[in-house]
């Protein structure tokens, strides 16, 4: 199974951006598995700020709520994380995410997003 994440970049305070997560080898994963977004910044712990899943609602972060959108396209197996108002405090690396069942989860390699005031 690959997650390969895209779409990441620098943006300047109050803009948007939207990443794509792209998976593969395994064709249903957006319907079995919980899926999501976390972010790392630089010194800090990975965070989880978005999910959506088929076990529960979908979950926002506080720091992200009403600003991120989390979607996903069944057809081109590919989960989306629409960025808006960004602001200094949302530059980290975005990694998406994959939990299937209790114990088995996969991520992708990262997308770095910049932020400049």
């Amino acid at each position: 199974v690959q997650l390969v994440e895209s779409g990441g970049g620098s943006v300047q305070a109050g803009g948007s951006l939207k990443l794509s997560c792209a998976a593969s080898g395994y064709i249903f994963i957006f319907r079995e598995c919980r899926v999501g977004w976390h972010r790392q910044a630089p010194g800090k712990e990975r965070v989880l700020i978005s999910s959506i899943g088929s076990d529960g609602p979908t979950f926002y972060e506080d720091s992200v709520k009403g600003r991120f959108t989390i979607s996903l396209d069944d057809a081109k197996n590919t989960l989306y994380l629409e960025m808006n108002s960004l602001n200094t405090e949302d530059a980290a690396v975005y990694f998406c995410w994959a939990q299937c069942g209790r114990t088995i989860e996969y991520w992708g390699q990262g997308t770095q997003v910049t932020v400049s005031s």
